[in-house]
């Protein structure tokens, strides 16, 4: 392998946006068994990032000798901290025409039909709800010629249930489609973002150990095993190894890579205390490759006994300059907005009222992200992105009220309060209510399952 690579050249980042224009794709050629005729084909692997999706890696096989040819795309990004679950109501022709990604763990059910697609039974591709049902009545016609001559009844079977599926598109009787995919990175189209998708519900859950497992994930005491403790990747620490003090007052850095270009890269972490709330943990992240700069918070406790929700009127700058605390597992909206941003969004942060608001902002103009919004170049929806951000700009300019609202079930967010005579009390306009979450959020925080007798 050459060394010979200029300071520039080194910081290039690993994925980057894939462009026809591009000089340099940097593509990996890799000798490989052609499946058909068994000579020697070659297979490029590219490292890119499709525009307003996410990390891929893409694979094209072809062989001289018969000219069989086949091509297959991957996920790059990492695995999402939690499985994903959307359940879309399909009623008029453009819900038909939603974007679909899924990826090879998603399965996909219609419920009317009682049909399912196992996941891992399809590669990862990026689609239509239209597209979803074209490939099954494809997968389902494929061998009926042959099959019409050998099993007739299941032949007819099948194009009784083809044409059933066909005739979803007609949109006569309105259909449930779910996504789950345990990856979490699958994701249906909202043709009225950044407004609420009224159609389609997003719900997040935890993972069981086999899901874990089948996706190559294993817990630190899974990997340090007693049997295997010698030649185990990680060890846990000796009681007081490392008191709360010394972590309180230590900032640790790990290895770790990119969010945004999956280059290698450093992370800062350290133990804090904010005032009347409690201990958190700071993360931040800078890549010299990319400049991409990252902050992220986590609760240093556990799961508060109730929810909370809080609501802020953000009426002056000394609203905008509250410290605010978001916690992953929180939501926020904007009524006067019709705004909604769920949990694990913008994932923990500690920073001001201003500060949140400036993040949701550049999220939605961030063109990594502009999938949420569909097709960049339709018009229409173009012009409903911009009249928005010019609303939004105007809060943020102070030119237009608003109430700012948090729900966190795990009860681990917090505003300041300006209260003159006692900081701990709401003021005027600070609002904050404690509620006792419902089953759906106990199951998403994993409390359902969770065994405390005998601990």
């Amino acid at each position: 392998m050459d060394n010979n690579y200029t300071t520039e050249e080194k910081k290039r980042p690993i994925f980057r946006d894939l462009n026809a224009d591009d000089p340099d794709p940097e593509a990996t050629i890799i000798e490989s068994l052609c499946m058909n005729c068994h000579a020697d084909g070659s297979t490029r692997l590219l490292l890119t990032r499709i525009p307003h999706y996410r990390e891929v890696v893409i694979m094209s096989f072809s062989c001289e000798r018969c000219g069989y040819q086949n091509n297959e795309i991957q996920s790059g990004g990492q695995v999402a901290e939690k499985g994903i679950r959307l359940k879309l109501s399909v009623e008029k022709t453009d819900d038909l025409n939603r974007q679909v990604v899924k990826s090879d763990f998603t399965s996909v059910k219609i419920v009317e039909l009682d049909f399912e697609i196992p996941a891992k039974s399809q590669k990862g591709e990026v689609t239509t709800v239209e597209g979803i049902i074209d490939r099954s009545v494809q997968g389902l016609e494929q061998d009926q010629v042959l099959r019409r001559i050998q099993h007739p009844e299941a032949a007819q079977q099948i194009d009784e249930f083809v044409a059933r599926l066909k005739a979803l598109k007609m949109l006569e009787t309105h259909f449930t489609l779910i996504l789950e995919d345990i990856t979490g990175n699958s994701f249906i189209e909202n043709p009225n973002a950044p407004y609420k998708d009224a159609s389609c519900v997003a719900e997040y859950f935890i993972r069981e150990k086999e899901q874990n497992h089948e996706l190559g994930l294993y817990t630190d005491e899974e990997i340090g095993d007693s049997d295997v403790q010698k030649d185990a990747i990680l060890h846990p620490i000796k009681e007081d190894e490392f008191p709360l003090e010394d972590l309180q007052g230590e900032v640790m850095q790990f290895q770790t890579n990119c969010n945004n270009c999956g280059a290698p890269c450093e992370t800062n972490m350290k133990m804090t205390n904010i005032p009347h709330f409690k201990e958190v943990v700071i993360m931040a992240t800078v890549c010299e490759t990319c400049g991409n700069r990252t902050n992220e918070v986590k609760s240093g406790g556990g799961i508060e006994a109730k929810g909370l929700r809080i609501e802020i009127d953000v009426k002056s700058k000394d609203d905008f300059s509250r410290d605010l605390l978001k916690s992953e597992t929180c939501s926020l909206s904007i009524p006067q907005l019709d705004l909604e941003v769920g949990s694990y969004a913008l994932g923990g942060r500690f920073t001001t009222v201003e500060g949140l608001l400036v993040a949701v902002r550049d999220q939605l103009s961030d063109s990594r992200h502009s999938h949420m919004i569909g097709d960049s170049q339709d018009p229409e929806k173009r012009d409903q992105m911009a009249k928005f951000m010019a609303r939004f700009q105007k809060v943020l300019d102070g030119e237009d009220e608003c109430t700012l609202v948090l729900d966190d079930p795990a009860g681990n967010s917090y505003i300041q309060s300006l209260d003159d005579v006692d900081d701990t009390k709401p003021d005027d306009r600070l609002r904050i209510v404690h509620y006792e979450r419902s089953h759906d959020q106990n199951e998403e925080l994993g409390l359902n399952d969770m065994k405390t007798e005998n601990y």
